[in-house]
């Protein structure tokens, strides 16, 4: 009995941070491909938009419905009120995700957007989107180590594990959801690269 609540455990705790990852990789509105490089004002609305955009809120509300319903941590217990603490946890990671994001793109001169590639068959672009999301584009238009999304990525989960229970706060758990979010951008970044022209084909536009 008790493997089997340990195996229960275990899958609750990947579930919620697999789908914490997902928050990470939804794209952001009004934010297309332009070549203009995007000013330090530009940068801070790009992820002020990442975190607050409705969709974003959307993926937060729905990660702490699955974190209720795991009763994870099961420190939290269950109700309104551990309902509303889960999701303003959730909200907390988000803003500090792209805080940092922020903080190390401005700084280090690097730009956050994903830019498309101009080949053409399916091994190329995805190759590509693998590459975009290593890589970086720099705001003089060369390539650096994404080290925006890395910082990010691994920065957030360490800190935001800080308020959760100290069997929960973890390095290993930390190196887990930093490496599962760098994974979900990665998909986020192949969305991006093919969902345009999957609309073009579903909707007949050009």
């Amino acid at each position: 009995m008790k493997n089997i609540q340990q195996l229960v455990s275990k899958y609750r705790v990947i579930r919620a941070v697999v789908t914490i990852a997902m928050v990470a990789a939804i794209p952001v509105p009004g934010f297309g491909q332009n070549a203009t490089p995007l000013t330090v004002a530009g940068k801070f609305r790009y992820h002020a938009e990442a975190t607050y955009a409705p969709m974003s809120l959307l993926g937060i509300a729905a990660y702490a419905a699955v974190l209720q319903e795991a009763d994870a941590p099961t420190e939290w217990r269950q109700g309104a009120a551990p309902y509303g603490k889960r999701f303003v946890s959730t909200l907390a990671w988000s803003g500090i995700h792209h805080a940092l994001a922020f903080g190390l793109d401005s700084t280090l001169h690097q730009d956050p957007r994903y830019w498309r590639s101009r080949d053409t068959g399916f091994w190329r672009r995805a190759g590509h989107a693998v590459r975009g999301t290593i890589l970086t584009h720099t705001d003089r238009g060369g390539e650096t180590l994404s080290t925006w999304r890395l910082g990010a990525d691994y920065g957030s989960a360490f800190l935001s594990n800080m308020w959760y229970p100290d069997r929960l706060n973890t390095v290993r758990l930390g190196f887990i959801q930093g490496s599962v979010t760098l994974g979900f951008e990665l998909v986020g970044n192949l969305g991006r690269e093919f969902l345009p022209d999957i609309k073009r084909k579903v909707l007949h536009r050009r």
